[in-house]
């Protein structure tokens, strides 16, 4: 999903701040390097704490941590332009009763999209089926890694009863010919990456 341009919120600005927010961004670099770009977050012991000595709502300080935890979410992002054309993959693994599936690679000048499809069987009439069903509406998070040479980022996605499908933006393109490269889903209990399921879904290329 293509991000919309920010617009400054207003002309507003008390210069005599200025020297604060430069602390600030100071502040948050020192805290990146210290915590090696893991941010974790604060005990909610501590952000209470925090919001009676310095006078600050408890949800304003949990909007802050939460927000530092997605920096990732911020970085300038690679738009596929130019499509090409389709690189036929028609790889499945089956895990846990859920068949995961690549079927092709679309490549544009800038960047590849994978497509990821993942299908289960649905039985209405079964309730554990249904929690399954509630589980797959709200599907870990699913991330994509190539190796430290590809950027990967989830983009868009859809489902219906018994499939869903997940789009991912990889760049630099994947090459013509990706025999050799190999494909890792690691699963994750939600969108901050927080915690791992364990499970793994592997595509060799040949």
């Amino acid at each position: 999903m293509k991000r919309m341009p920010f617009e400054r919120p207003t002309e507003h600005y008390d210069e005599r701040v200025l020297p604060i927010d430069e602390q600030i961004c100071a502040l948050l670099k020192e805290r990146k390097d210290i915590a090696n770009n893991n941010p974790g977050f604060p005990p909610t012991e501590q952000i209470a704490k925090w919001a009676k000595k310095y006078d600050q709502y408890e949800d304003v300080l949990n909007s802050i941590f939460s927000t530092l935890r997605m920096e990732e979410e911020f970085k300038p992002r690679v738009e596929p332009e130019n499509f090409i054309k389709h690189l036929p993959i028609l790889k499945s693994i089956e895990k846990n009763d859920r068949l995961y599936t690549i079927t092709f690679i679309r490549q544009f000048e800038n960047a590849s999209i994978v497509q990821l499809n993942i299908d289960w069987e649905e039985k209405t009439d079964d309730i554990d089926n249904h929690r399954h069903l509630r589980h797959m509406s709200h599907h870990p998070f699913l991330e994509l890694s190539l190796g430290e040479n590809y950027e990967c980022r989830q983009d868009s996605g859809s489902g219906s009863d018994g499939h869903f499908r997940q789009n991912y933006i990889v760049s630099p393109p994947i090459p013509d010919d990706p025999s050799g490269l190999k494909l890792v889903f690691k699963e994750f209990h939600d969108f901050y990456k927080g915690k791992s399921t364990g499970l793994e879904i592997v595509f060799h290329l040949d």
